[in-house]
């Protein structure tokens, strides 16, 4: 088991920043891919960004690229996501995802763990 804790949402102005925070505890940090997602009421999760489990490779949404990155430190068990150049349609409760698969596979198949979300607000 893996339990995932998201920190670091709040509110913001438009073009204000944040930096998101997943802490991780269990099995070892190092085996998983590690993603964000984002969710608002009405809608679908939608993927957000992933980083495979020795930051060799990363991958984002058309939405947030240029804007938003993300990262991890496996000694520290936490991935992060740097948000940048916020926009009121970010707005939304971001979670972190763990994923065992390799990295090939990592936006194909279900995630194995979630965390429980962070709000984030972006006033206009």
């Amino acid at each position: 088991q893996v339990q995932l804790v998201e920190s670091g949402g709040g509110l913001v102005q438009a073009g204000g920043s944040l930096r998101l925070s997943c802490a991780a505890s269990g099995r070892t940090f190092s085996s998983y891919a590690m993603g964000w997602f984002r969710q608002t009421p009405g809608k679908e999760r939608e993927f957000v960004a992933v980083i495979s489990r020795w930051s060799g490779s990363t991958d984002y949404a058309d939405s947030v690229k240029g804007r938003f990155t993300i990262s991890r430190d496996n000694a520290k068990s936490t991935a992060y996501l740097q948000m940048n150049s916020l926009k009121p349609e970010d707005t939304a409760v971001y979670y972190c995802a763990a994923n065992s698969a390799t990295w090939s596979n990592v936006r194909r198949v279900g995630w194995d763990y979630w965390g429980q979300g962070t709000q984030v607000t972006v006033s206009s």
